[in-house]
């Protein structure tokens, strides 16, 4: 398991919900007999906080704030490759009998079939192994691509563990056969974030998103449900900020 990728997910988890919010209450809590006033202002935006984050309608507003627009099939002509990037892996998948993708590395790689096929491209897969796994990601996509969705793979990149190392790593494949325009394929709202840093390895990004939060509100929208969707905007943001302050 890579340490500089467990230690940066280890401290960004206290800036996402639910700890962001529980940290608050436990500031609260401990405030709470020397002053009172400020512990029931702690406390209190602490519940609210967990409260809001948790509703998929709040989440889904987050999320929009970093999504795009879908690919326009004009644009498609302008690449050389579409690059499709990591997005977890499914360990020890006992009805696979070992290692797979995960469900969000699935839905990109899905995408990048109907993309490959309506193009031509060749593909690169992208991500390495971060969590100590028996296979990396892109070897896994890899396997899920030619084996499952009959799509051929020329490039695997297995030795990134972030979206910055993706591109630099992806580029360097990319750029000894002289490549420099690609068509990249991530959820929608992590591609701010990921057009960013292949842009700044020097490579041409035709955006290629999918999953898109646009689909009409319920009522179930606004009952607290979950924290996955507030907790991926969130991090983005984070990213976002951080990837700049380092360029």
């Amino acid at each position: 398991m890579s340490i500089s990728w467990l230690a940066t997910n280890f401290l960004v988890a206290f800036l996402l919900p639910p700890l962001n919010g529980l940290l608050l209450v436990v500031a609260g809590w401990w405030l709470w007999q020397r002053r009172p006033l400020l512990a029931r202002t702690f406390a209190g935006a602490g519940v609210l906080l967990l409260w809001l984050l948790a509703l998929p309608a709040v989440g889904g507003a987050m999320l929009r704030t970093l999504e795009g627009e879908p690919l326009a099939r004009a644009d498609m002509q302008q690449a050389q490759v579409i690059v499709v990037l990591g997005g977890g892996i499914y360990r020890d998948a006992p009805e696979y009998g070992g290692d797979t993708v995960g469900d969000a590395t699935l839905l990109r790689l899905r995408y990048a079939a109907k993309l490959q096929r309506e193009s031509g491209l060749p593909l690169l897969v992208t991500g390495g192994n971060p969590v100590g796994a028996k296979l990396s990601e892109a070897e896994a996509m890899r396997r899920v691509l030619t084996g499952e969705f009959g799509v051929p793979v020329r490039w695997v990149e297995s030795a990134s563990n972030n979206t910055r190392e993706n591109a630099r790593f992806s580029a360097a494949l990319l750029t000894t056969d002289g490549i420099s325009r690609i068509l990249l394929v991530t959820h929608a709202w992590h591609m701010p974030r990921a057009s960013m840093s292949f842009t700044e390895a020097g490579l041409a990004v035709t955006p290629a998103p999918t999953l898109f939060h646009h689909a009409p509100l319920t009522l179930l929208d606004f009952l607290p449900a979950h924290y996955g969707e507030s907790r991926h905007a969130i991090h983005e943001w984070i990213g976002l900020v951080w990837y700049r302050l380092r360029s």
